[in-house]
């Protein structure tokens, strides 16, 4: 699990392209003080209140593409368990404390997700 990148996965890479290309400014990796949780969002436009979420098929147990592999099954499903509870807590906290959450998939078109991040900045 060392081996698997935690900032600036492909994915992740291709949305901040299309972002900074928008002529949107952004912080990579931020740390958002809270009371309850450390949290470190993708992306973060810290004026806008806006935190992006850039969540991995298998690590973050998406429906369409997570299989979970056959050899050690009880421990891959505890593990996906868990970050999914954690994801959910990190969005609730955040969302608590004054910040508009997105949450996307890896597969999901960067174009798409720029565009997205784009509107939800222009609405705040």
């Amino acid at each position: 699990m060392q081996g698997n990148r935690r900032t600036a996965t492909a994915p992740e890479l291709a949305v901040r392209r299309l972002l900074h290309a928008a002529g949107l400014r952004y912080r990579v990796d931020f740390p958002i003080p809270l009371d309850e949780l450390r949290v470190r969002p993708d992306v973060v436009f810290t004026r806008a209140r806006v935190c992006l979420f850039v969540d991995g098929c298998f690590w973050h147990g998406c429906a369409d593409h997570c299989r979970v592999p056959a050899a050690n099954r009880d421990y891959w499903e505890a593990k996906i368990g868990r970050n999914r509870s954690r994801d959910e807590r990190t969005t609730a906290a955040l969302e608590r404390a004054g910040w508009h959450v997105i949450r996307v998939w890896e597969h999901e078109p960067p174009e798409t997700v720029a565009e997205r991040v784009a509107q939800t900045i222009a609405g705040r």
